[in-house]
């Protein structure tokens, strides 16, 4: 599938490529022709290499892609909390993970927000 190039000189970047394109469109050059399907399939002819396509290749790859250091299995492993249905256990568990019972309790009184706003204010 040949697709015809056709060339708008507004839309070039360059000088030249403005030239070449006022060129192609008065018939002055010749339009390329463009076979994407042509192009595709050389393209992939090169993408491996002879050498690569041989067994000795094919081993030198192997080996060279190989990885440096022995990667253990990952294993499955699961869990499962035994409940046991005494509140203390519970209590013990939120003393470790959220510190103790009056944490976020703090000693603000009305005087020391008063404060607070009276030394947040410009002075005068």
């Amino acid at each position: 599938m040949a697709d015809t190039i056709k060339p708008n000189p507004s839309e070039a970047t360059t000088h030249d490529a403005q030239l070449a394109a006022e060129n192609m469109a008065s018939g002055e050059e010749k339009l390329q022709k463009v076979d994407f399907d042509a192009d595709y399939a050389a393209a992939q002819q090169f993408s491996v290499s002879e050498i690569d396509r041989t067994p000795e290749g094919a081993a030198a790859a192997e080996t060279a892609t190989a990885p440096k250091f022995e990667v253990p299995k990952a294993e499955d492993k699961t869990t499962e909390a035994q409940s046991t249905g005494n509140p203390d256990d519970y209590l013990e568990l939120a003393k470790e993970v959220g510190g103790s019972r009056n944490e976020g309790v703090s000693n603000v009184s009305d005087d020391l927000v008063k404060q607070a706003i009276e030394k947040g204010r410009p002075k005068k």
